[in-house]
């Protein structure tokens, strides 16, 4: 997996209307570096690499990594494979901060941004995000179980609350603003630059990093949450923790590329099938599997149909409603056996 992602990270790079091979983009970057390897490259050649190809492409890295590992850690702390960031309405409760921020955020929270700058959106859909984890979580809880019926429709419920939130905050908008909604419904990370990437790294690493330290606990979770304490995991502690790096992750990643839906649902299937249900290995491999897939999809969004760019949340849509539907089915034809 890991050679794979560096093949499509170079591939992504160099891949677009101006080709670039990968020995001239190693060229770049050493020059960069303020090292001469010999290999020539045009000026254009470099501006494009450095200030639109470089920043999007560990964008997308960043993104589909935190959105593959939270999906796969939320799987783990609610012991259902449906749970996912976009699917109980995490990513849109985010995405409603976001809006919040965007429209009445000069109004109510000027302090606020005058302070934090460019963190302050990640903070907004942080605190929204957060919210709708604990929600779902407290109203899926049935008798010590996570019912998952409950959960779903608790993520229908949050859906459809933060759309209309959403719907509402963007009637007082005004055309400028308007735009800036609109790319977060839709999803896109055209809008990539060096300073959106400081911005979300500080978040996607913690919960890159973060998550596959509590892997041994939400082992221990899988067998229920009275067997996990007394083999000495301290449940409560753990589910905190898990919730808030999943929140943080996902927050991060709505407050500059807005809802990529289903990656956080389909990566940790597609991983499990092939290196099994551990966390150890489950979180690490979703991390580079994630990664790996949303460079690809990003580098279709911009390729397919040039020089349209297809938004990638509506390309991720695509490729993950058919595989939730085929998860449907499995669990129903499970269901009959049983």
């Amino acid at each position: 997996m890991t050679v794979l992602l560096i093949a499509a990270l170079v591939w992504s790079t160099g891949a677009g209307a101006l080709s670039i091979s990968p020995a001239q983009i190693f060229s770049i970057l050493c020059h960069k570096a303020g090292w001469h390897t010999g290999i020539p490259f045009t000026e254009q050649q470099e501006n494009v690499l450095w200030i639109i190809r470089l920043p999007r492409v560990l964008m997308s890295l960043l993104i589909g990594s935190t959105l593959s590992i939270c999906g796969g850690a939320m799987q783990g702390l609610y012991r259902n494979p449906m749970a996912d960031p976009s699917l109980i309405g995490i990513s849109s409760s985010g995405a409603t901060a976001a809006v919040i921020m965007i429209v009445l955020g000069s109004k109510l929270f000027a302090g606020f941004q005058s302070m934090l700058g460019q963190y302050s959106l990640n903070l907004a859909t942080f605190a929204g995000a957060l919210l709708a984890s604990v929600l779902v979580y407290r109203l899926s809880r049935q008798q010590g179980k996570t019912n998952v019926g409950i959960m779903l429709l608790a993520g229908v419920a949050l859906n459809a609350i933060a759309g209309a939130i959403t719907g509402f905050v963007t009637f007082l908008a005004n055309d400028q603003q308007l735009r800036s909604v609109t790319f977060w419904m839709m999803g896109s990370l055209g809008g990539a630059t060096w300073v959106n990437v400081a911005g979300i790294l500080p978040f996607c690493a913690a919960s890159i990093i973060g998550l596959p330290l509590m892997a041994k606990a939400l082992n221990a979770f899988s067998l229920g949450e009275s067997d996990a304490a007394y083999l000495g995991i301290r449940t409560e502690r753990m589910k905190t923790i898990v919730m808030l790096l999943c929140a943080m992750g996902v927050g991060a990643s709505v407050a500059v590329a807005g809802i990529i839906g289903f990656v956080g649902l389909v990566v940790p299937h597609i991983v499990r099938m092939a290196v099994g249900p551990e966390h150890r290995r489950l979180l690490i491999a979703a991390a580079l599997c994630g990664g790996m897939l949303l460079v690809l999809a990003d580098l279709m969004s911009r390729t397919i149909a040039p020089p349209v760019e297809i938004p990638i949340g509506i390309i991720s849509a695509l490729g993950g409603g058919p595989f939730f539907l085929y998860l449907l089915l499995k669990e129903k034809k499970r269901n009959a056996l049983l």
